[in-house]
Formats: C-alpha cells, sequence, structure tokens
C-alpha cells in the first residue's frame, strides 16, 4: 500500500505529509521505509500530546478542549495544519485512543479518527471503532486507514 502511495504521488508531482497522534509516526515510518520516499514525503508531525497539537499543527486550545483530541474537529484541524505546515500537497491525521487505558464510554479504546487535507482546501473525515483488540492491533489498522486514505485523496 505504501508503495502505491509514492507511486502514485509522485507520478502526479504531489508532496505527502503526515500528522500522528496514536500512531505515533508509524505511517510515516512506513513511507520513508521505502527507497525513493523523500521525493514524495514532505513531512511527518508525531503530536502525541495537546500541546504539540497547537504548536506544531496550529489546532486550537479551545476545539481540544471543547471536543477532544480524540474527534473529528481535531483531525480536521491535524490534517489542516499538517498543509499550512509544510510544503505538501496531500496530508492525512490520526488522532485516536489507542488502548489498552484511556477509553470513556462516549470514546472507548479503538476509537480513532481520520482526516485527510489538500491544498486546495478539500478535506475528508473517516472513524473506525477498531474495539479493544490490543493497542498493537488498533495502531497497525489506524496506519492501513491512513495509507488507504491518502491514496484515495492522491487518485482525486
Amino acid at each position: 500500500m505504501a508503495q502505491l502511495v509514492l507511486s502514485d504521488a509522485q507520478a502526479k508531482n504531489l508532496k505527502v505529509a503526515t500528522a500522528e497522534s496514536c500512531t505515533g509516526g508509524l505511517v510515516a515510518a512506513c513511507l520513508t521505509d521505502i527507497a525513493g520516499s523523500s521525493a514524495v514525503v514532505d513531512a511527518g508531525f508525531v503530536t502525541y500530546s495537546n500541546e504539540a497539537k497547537r504548536g506544531l499543527l496550529g489546532v486550537p486550545g479551545d476545539m481540544i478542549a471543547d471536543f477532544g483530541a480524540v474527534s473529528e474537529p481535531v483531525a480536521r484541524a491535524m490534517a489542516e495544519g499538517a498543509i499550512s505546515h509544510s510544503r505538501a500537497d496531500v496530508s492525512v491525521s490520526i488522532t485516536g485512543v489507542a488502548g489498552p487505558g484511556g477509553g470513556t464510554p462516549m470514546k472507548p479504546v479503538g476509537l480513532v479518527h481520520f482526516a485527510s487535507a489538500r491544498r486546495d482546501g478539500r478535506i475528508v473525515h473517516d472513524s473506525h471503532r477498531f474495539g479493544d483488540i490490543g493497542r498493537t492491533e488498533v495502531r497497525m489498522k489506524a496506519m492501513e486507514v491512513a495509507l488507504t486514505m491518502l491514496l484515495e485523496r492522491i487518485a482525486e
């Protein structure tokens, strides 16, 4: 999947950025594991803390306070921030509860929000409830969804 993201982006002369929280940079690592990725990957932001989301991506603090870090508005703001703080044409963001702790009835372990932005302002959101399947599995499934989302956005 990562190879497809890179080859399709390179064919369209697009740069990519990631903004990751619960995956801790797995998407960026997956992309940059491939030789030649520097032609496509511009930046990878690991914004695990709320302070990093605010400082590195410009996510408004009141948005995090109002909706929580694991939310659609924050995922969208992270994706937009990755675009505005890089030279990327397409971005993907991930914020979720990987577990084993940290879940609530409203935001259970395994809930992950994704967003993808394009420099032209178009942005899409998706969320998945993977369930309490284990921290590693939540993170790996989130990485797969993010790569698929990037591939779809590049194809537009």
